[in-house]
């Protein structure tokens, strides 16, 4: 698991994105418990920002006996979640000959029917 990820991800879910001590280390022993995925989760989060440093790059402030998300916080947490997954898989699974940008895509099961 990515310490700092679970933290921005922890932090993000609370009101405010404050949380105190006792609160986010309760928190953060239930993710570091809850499987492979959740940590492999968040490493793969944190590659897409390697020079990740929750504190000195004021995406977390330390007050009042807890943590707080920041601003620029919330949109590097953003900016790490992006890239889905499922976009990712779904791009490299396309046959590269038959891929172009400009090639029309058949309507997904489940969309509205034309006529």
């Amino acid at each position: 698991m990515n310490f700092q990820v679970a933290v921005l991800k922890i932090l993000v879910s609370y009101p405010d994105g404050f949380a105190v001590m006792p609160d986010l280390k309760r928190d953060l022993a239930v993710l570091a418990t809850s499987g492979r995925d959740w940590g492999e989760r968040t490493k793969r989060l944190a590659a897409r920002m390697p020079d990740l440093d929750i504190f000195s790059q004021g995406l977390v402030e330390r007050l009042n006996g807890g943590w707080r998300i920041t601003e620029k916080g919330r949109a590097g947490l953003e900016l790490m979640e992006a890239a889905r997954p499922s976009d990712v898989e779904l791009r490299s699974e396309a046959p590269r000959a038959e891929s172009s940008p400009a090639a029309p895509r058949p309507p997904l099961p489940g969309s509205t029917r034309e006529g």
